[in-house]
């Protein structure tokens, strides 16, 4: 039997998200970002974390979504680095949800829809209650500048 894993669940758009607790280091509020000339529109700027300048990356906008006004909601989880893969960088959150278990056998892979969406940036997708959830692939999300096709363009 396949053993549970710890998630951190989390909100954009309408939809939950996961990724595996042990990534996560902490998550804060949003703080002021200082823009970065050039940076791709995702890449929001850097926001302060104890005196270190941490990348923030708006998911919303990785996911092809159009940008919203930051909430009381609004959660920038900041994961560990892992060194060559990629550095310790903050995700801006809808919101953020929980910390659950999700069960290695429930997890089904992401289901083929289609060359227009990438669904290597996602490892399975799970249930929260009577919702999906989203289980994604961080080192490959945060590799590639074109992770998500925009949904509306799957074929």
């Amino acid at each position: 039997m396949a053993q549970d894993q710890q998630y951190v669940t989390f909100g954009i758009d309408r939809e939950t998200f996961a990724i595996p607790v042990h990534m996560v280091q902490e998550i804060l509020d949003l703080q002021p970002i200082s823009r970065l000339p050039r940076a791709p529109d995702y890449l929001l700027g850097l926001m302060d974390v104890r005196g270190a300048g941490m990348p923030i990356i708006d998911l919303r906008i990785k996911f092809g979504l159009p940008p919203v006004e930051p909430t009381n909601r609004t959660r920038v989880i900041i994961l560990e680095s892992t060194g060559a893969s990629y550095p310790a960088i903050g995700l801006v959150a809808d919101c953020v949800f929980e910390v659950t278990n999700l069960g290695g056998l429930d997890l089904q892979p992401p289901p083929a829809l289609g060359r227009k969406w990438k669904s290597d940036c996602v490892t399975g997708i799970g249930r929260r209650g009577d919702d999906f959830v989203i289980v994604l692939e961080l080192e490959k999300l945060l590799d590639s500048d074109a992770a998500f096709g925009r949904l509306d363009e799957v074929a």
